[in-house]
């Protein structure tokens, strides 16, 4: 069993396409005025191990419990993919992470390099 102390924050990525993206604005926006969170660009163009455009909300554990039903309740059909900053990236993002929609498959080889 690992201690969950490690983890020092969370990402939710939410996931669009160009047809989805005002949902997705919408959403990422609604969440920066209720939580307390960092919400990143909302990228037009594919970003790290990411399969599809994105915009990333940065939160600490403490905002899980709050964010990650809000999230569930209006994501609106969206895809997001959640995973814990616990210091392994290709853990985190393979191993530790949660799915609310369909699973997409990650670009993972950027952080197997790194484990090298």
């Amino acid at each position: 069993m690992q201690d969950t102390a490690s983890i020092q924050g969370f990402h939710a990525h939410v996931y669009y396409d160009a047809d989805s993206f005002p949902r997705a604005e919408a959403l990422c926006y609604g969440a920066t005025e209720r939580f307390d969170l960092e919400m990143g660009r909302l990228h037009k163009k594919l970003v790290g191990p990411h399969p599809c455009w994105s915009c990333q909300l940065a939160f600490k554990p403490d905002v899980f419990a709050d964010l990650v039903p809000w999230l569930a309740m209006n994501r609106d059909g969206l895809v997001i993919f959640i995973h814990p900053e616990s210091g392994d990236e290709l853990a985190d993002h393979r191993d530790h992470a949660l799915w609310m929609g369909a699973v997409k498959p990650l670009k993972l080889a950027m952080f197997e390099s790194v484990k090298s």
